[in-house]
């Protein structure tokens, strides 16, 4: 998810989407620790989207 797509979500939407990444994240973590993943690159990129959120949600809460 790029950063000008979550510009444009509301803060309820970011929770949302924040809260659903984060599932997604532990999920293939614990699938990666059982079996290696085919693609584990999609672990880096889960967990640089959830931290976009959680910063765009942090700079919308100090304004």
């Amino acid at each position: 998810m790029k950063q000008s797509e979550i510009k444009e979500l509301s803060v309820a939407e970011l929770q949302e989407k924040l809260s659903e990444t984060k599932k997604s994240y532990s999920d293939l973590k614990l699938a990666h620790a059982i079996s290696p993943l085919e693609n584990p690159i999609q672990l880096r990129s889960i967990r640089r989207t959830v931290a976009r959120i959680a910063t765009e949600l942090t700079k919308r809460d100090s304004q």
